[in-house]
Order: C-alpha cells, then structure tokens, then sequence
C-alpha cells in the first residue's frame, strides 16, 4: 500500500496542488472564508516559504515536510479566493422593475432563439438597470418571449430594453427535487423573465463577439445540414446531441429509454466523442506518416479539429475535460515524452476548475472524471481475465472490459444522482458504442457532402436508418421486465462509505492484502446499517405533500412507506412531469403507490388521521354561518375556487391556509392580501414551495 502510494504521489505532482485547490473550492463554498481568512492562508505559507529557505540545507532535509504545507496552503488560498471571485450575487432591485419610461433592463441575447412549446427561449446578459438610476449590472437571464408576439429581428447579439420585472430563479421546493436555482447559479443565471410584445422593445445597436458569433453560425450550419436530410424526428434529436450536444429536438421518454439502459453518454458529448474523432484523424494521416513534415503538422491539425468540435458542441464540461487530456497526450507525444495518465487527469481538471470552479458540481464532470479513471485502474486486469486467440472475441471482449472497468467507480455516483442501476449495461454499450461511432462518421460525411444535395441525402437517409434501429434496439432492452433496478435511495455518507468499500476490495483483488479486505467488509456492512436505520425511520412517517407543479394539483399522502395520489391523473401519465416533479420525493421516502391507507383517511373534501383535520377545497363554495368555529389544521384551495377568505374564517377555525400551483397568481395575491388583513398564517406554494405537514 504504502509503496502504491508513494508511486502515484512521485509520478503526478499535478495531483498534489490538485486536492488542496478543490479543498480550497470546497471551503469557500460550504463555509464562505472572508477575505481575511484567506489572506492570512497565503501570507502563513509565503511565510513557510521564506523560512524554509533561509534553512541550512541539513535542518532543511530534515523538516522537508515544511515545503509540502507551504504549497498545499498557498494552493488551498487559490481555490478560495478563486470561488470566491467566481461567486456572484444576484441584484434585487431587478425584482422591482416598475412599467413605466423610468424603470427598464437592458440586456444581450448571448444566443439564438430556442422554439419551446409555448414560448420562445433565450439567454441574455444584463447589462443596465435603471430603476431610479443607471447603472451597471451582472449576470445572465433566461428570457421566455410570448410565439404570438415574437419578432424575426431577435437573434444572437440583439439588444432589448425590458420594461417587465425579472423574477430570481427559484426550485419548485418538492422534497428530493432538483436543484435548479443553484444550477442556473453556477452558470451566473439569477433571473427569468416572461415576455409579452409590450414587456421588450429591440435596440437598434447589437452587441456581438466575433468569436461566438463564429461558433454560432457552424452550429446552425451543422443543424440545417442535418435537419435538411434527416427526416425522422427522433432521429434528427439523437443526431444532434451525438455530433454536437444539441439537445432541445430530444425526445423526453427516449432519452430517459437511454439512461435506464446505461448508454446515455452516448448523446452526451464526452472522451468517446473526442476518441472517434482522433482515431478518425490518424486513420487519414496514416499514409503520410514517414514524411518529415508530419511531425509538426500532425499534432497542430489535430489540436485544431479537436479544439473546433469543442467549441462547436458547446464546450461542455465533460468534453472539454476530454479536449483539454487529449491536448496533453499530443502535446507530450510531439516531444517525444511519456506523460503518465494520473497526472494527465490531474492537469485536465485543474485547468477545467480554474476556468470553472463550479465544474466540481456538474454530475457529467464527475462521471467523466470517474470513467476516465476506473478505466485506467481496473480494464487492463479485467480485460485479463479471459484470453482470446480469435481477433473477433478478443475485440468483443477488450470492450466488455473497458465497459466493465468504467462502472467501477462510476456506480455510487449513478446510484447517488440518478437513483438506479442498469442490469443491461453491458450488452447494451457492447451494441450501442460501436453503432453509434459509425453514425458519427456518417454524420461527419453528411456535413462534407452538404453542398451536394443529391448525395447528402442519400447519407443522410442512410444516417437516419441507423439512428432509428439504434432507438429500437434501445427501446426494446428499456422494455425487458426488470432490466434496471430504480427507486434506490442512499446519502452523501452512503456514498462515500461505497467509495472506501470499493477501494478495499479493489485493493484485495490486486495485492491480496487482509487489512483491504477488512476495509472492504467494513464499509459494506456500514453502509447497509445506515440504510436499514433510513429503511426504519421512513416506516414511522406520516405527512402530507402538496408538490409545487405549475398548473397542476398535486399532493401525496404518506403513511410508513406507503402513498396515495391525490391531483391531476396526466402527472402520472407524462415521462417528465412525473420524473422531474414526483419520481424524486417519492425515492427520497421509499414509498410505493397504494389505494388505501390504514390510519390515515381521505375523502373528496377531507384527510383526517388522529392528529391532523385538512380540508381540500377546489371547488367554488358558499359557507354557511355557525355558531362555534370548526377547527381545522390547514385549508387546502386549488384549481381557482371561487370563494371569500373571510367567509372560510368565520367558519373555520384554521392553522394556515395553503394556495397549490393550480391555482392563478392573481388569484393567490387576492387570497394573501385577505389573509394579511386578518393576520391569518397562509402558504403560496407558486411563491414558497412545496407544502409539507407531518400527519
């Protein structure tokens, strides 16, 4: 073990300011180190530095530890500060933009517009906020413009004049749900806005960079070139995201098809992508390859394309940390040197989380990360549990291993964010990898032969073909009863305990050590402790949910690991709405669907269990005066009843008042006003979150 370590430790210096910068990353993030604190970091190892140095060189050996605090100090500062400046704060008065001459936002459309179902969809940046008073601002906004008042001028660099409020992104607060506002944080996104012809008007000036601009006009030559000749809708998405990452054509129910049968990355632009490009690129300088001049041409044309299909998919964490080791593999390979590969993944990601601090939060960049290194560790020993003299098994079973070994360290990483594991993977990546790079090649061809109508469309024929057995094929192993095991819930703490059980027992395997094994068991048996206590805990649980879903009425009753439904029967219906909004809360307490529950009751108008007495209402209704106040828990209104918050007063004698997403905003204000004028507790689940009550 110790040899092991010392061995990675001497060979990747780039590792060893790696962990101490993403230290420093992580401290500024969860615990926001001021500047102070910071300074003294890096003034204590300038300090480390200078008295190390002026050392005898006897006394120097002997504390040589001393340097090796001085860097990881001076690195841990970097990473503060770093993410520190990375951090930014969204302005409020944003929120409070008045209709009127005197109070606007003038932003850029930093790309094209994006046709939604209902809406057109694009990102700006602020640029001016005046709301008594110019001045400068920050930060980006999703803008969504209104189909029936959009006008052709809006395109990437336009400069609009917003008249209308920007509301701060917020998540939906159901329990489990994704974190959107921090997504969108990490981007610099902080607001969203709704648009109506009256709420914009377009500036004459345009504010546009050469560069992006560039970019933009080979990704929409490489989506007209396919939209042009592939017909199949399906098809035209997959071919999409797979050549360069666009994924607003992809089909919702499809793409989940390909996350459960473990070959989703195939249309997340990733090292596979990179990899076919590069062996494509050799393939066609192999003919050349005595000639002198290939030498210097060879890594140039190959860092160029490689860098231009980066920038054209969109430069995608996951794809730049693969642009990014590629460049280091053929930079090192011109001069004739061997870069070892930890270092290699080490200088990729420090160079990613120095651009991008918020990188170490993108799922796709630690599964990449995760992938990229299972497979260096474990391909070469599994590759070598079978030998195979016939080419044909021996190249089926080189991919069974390197898809083998990428799961390794991948797996707690599935199982934390995406809740499942697909018992297929390996049959279904044996069929689908090799399958998808020859699309990739077609597709490649088709952008060649694009200005030759009449045979690009017989490529893009072909290429269409292809991607719809290749969905088939997918769909029907998404089809197989029991091909993947979803609902599967652990914690962070699970989830590194499976890292240090995944650790010991890959220990174990290679050097056959007792101590890893040891570690191995260990781990394992304390990771299914803390989940039969989680197991137990949810067994107690009784609460009520009403889930935030835009226009929808939605609430789960829970009793132990049991619920009932109550809301709109389409959630259940549509993939995303019920994946995005309801899947998450419902893995989060281990519950499954039932009919009935035992202790807690529920009628059309009521849900009453020994402690709690709620009244559902969503319905207009006319109260009927009594003598004694009837006391209830919560009132639950939904779906726009018409009724008077005063008139429920007088006959309800209520905790709080919840106003669900199916309701209209303006009808919630009315609502709030009333309750605020009777100093009654109330709770808007548009505005709040979701609503939840222990029964």
């Amino acid at each position: 073990m110790l040899k092991f370590n010392i061995y990675i430790w001497k060979s990747a210096p780039i590792l060893r300011i790696l962990l101490p910068f993403i230290a420093g990353i992580l401290l500024q993030f969860h615990c926001n180190i001021g500047w102070k604190i910071t300074a003294c970091i890096f003034i204590s190892a300038l300090i480390i530095l200078t008295v190390f140095v002026l050392l005898s060189t006897a006394l120097q050996f002997s504390i040589r530890w001393l340097i090796g605090l001085s860097i990881h100090l001076f690195f841990i500062s970097i990473g503060i500060g770093l993410c520190s400046i990375k951090q930014g704060r969204p302005d409020n008065s944003l929120f409070t933009i008045k209709a009127d001459n005197h109070s606007y936002v003038i932003a850029t459309l930093r790309e094209p517009l994006i046709e939604k179902a209902k809406t057109y969809r694009a990102l700006a940046s602020i640029e001016t906020i005046s709301n008594n008073g110019s001045k400068k601002a920050g930060g980006s906004a999703l803008l969504y413009f209104e189909k029936d008042s959009l006008q052709p001028l809006l395109h990437y660099g336009s400069r609009i004049i917003i008249h209308q409020a920007l509301q701060p992104i917020s998540n939906s607060g159901n329990p489990g749900s994704f974190d959107y506002r921090q997504y969108c944080a990490f981007q610099h996104i902080y607001y969203q806005g709704y648009l109506n012809e009256k709420g914009y008007q377009i500036l004459a000036s345009e504010n546009k960079n050469f560069f992006d601009e560039s970019i933009l006009k080979m990704r929409s030559f490489v989506l007209i070139s396919l939209r042009s000749n592939i017909s199949d809708r399906d098809a035209l998405g997959i071919a999409e995201a797979l050549l360069i990452g666009y994924r607003a054509d992809l089909d919702q129910d499809l793409v989940q098809a390909y996350s459960n049968t473990g070959v989703v990355h195939i249309i997340a632009i990733s090292g596979l992508h990179i990899a076919m490009i590069y062996g494509l690129i050799l393939f066609f300088l192999q003919p050349f390859r005595n000639r002198e001049w290939i030498k210097w041409l060879k890594p140039l044309l190959v860092l160029l394309i490689i860098w231009g299909f980066t920038f054209i998919a969109g430069a995608a964490p996951s794809i730049m940390r693969s642009a990014v080791m590629f460049s280091f593999i053929i930079v090192g390979e011109s001069f004739s040197k061997r870069i070892n590969i930890y270092n290699n993944l080490s200088a990729s990601a420090f160079v990613i989380l120095l651009f991008n601090p918020f990188s170490l939060w993108d799922v796709g960049f630690l599964l990449s990360y995760a992938a990229v290194l299972s497979i260096v560790i474990f391909s070469k020993h599994i590759n070598n549990w079978l030998i195979f003299s016939n080419m044909i098994l021996k190249y089926s079973w080189q991919m069974c291993a390197v898809t083998i070994s990428a799961q390794v360290l991948t797996l707690p990483l599935i199982l934390f964010y995406f809740h499942q594991f697909p018992v297929l993977f390996l049959f279904s990546n044996l069929m689908v990898v090799p399958l998808s790079g020859l699309i990739l090649y077609f597709e490649l061809l088709l952008l060649v032969l694009s200005p030759f109508p009449s045979i690009a469309v017989h490529v893009g024929m072909v290429t269409g073909m292809a991607i719809s057995r290749m969905n088939d094929f997918i769909l029907r192993i998404n089809s197989i009863p029991h091909a993947n095991f979803q609902f599967i819930q652990i914690g962070i703490l699970q989830t590194v305990i499976l890292y240090f059980a995944i650790a010991g027992l890959s220990y174990w395997l290679l050097r056959k050590q007792k101590a890893a094994l040891f570690l191995a068991f260990s781990s394992l048996l304390l990771f299914f402790m803390l989940r039969a206590a989680d197991i137990i805990q949810k067994l107690q649980q009784q609460k009520l949910i009403v889930y935030n879903i835009p226009r929808h009425k939605a609430m789960d009753i829970i009793e132990g690991r049991n619920f009932q439904f109550i809301g709109d029967s389409i959630l259940q219906q549509d993939g995303f709405l019920y994946n995005f909004h309801l899947k998450p809360c419902r893995i989060l307490n281990r519950v499954t669907a039932v009919y009935h529950l035992s202790s807690i009751n529920y009628q059309p108008e009521l849900i009453s269990s020994s402690h709690r007495k709620i009244i559902l209402i969503d319905s207009s209704i006319h109260p009927s005066i009594v003598d004694k106040r009837i006391k209830v828990d919560a009132i639950i209104l939904s779906q726009n009843p018409k009724l008077n918050i005063r008139q429920l007063a007088a006959v309800f004698d209520c905790n709080e008042f919840v106003f669900d997403a199916s309701n209209s905003l303006w009808k919630i204000n009315q609502w709030k006003k009333d309750c605020e004028n009777l100093h009654l507790r109330h709770h808007s689940i548009p505005e709040q979150g979701a609503f939840v009550m222990d029964l």
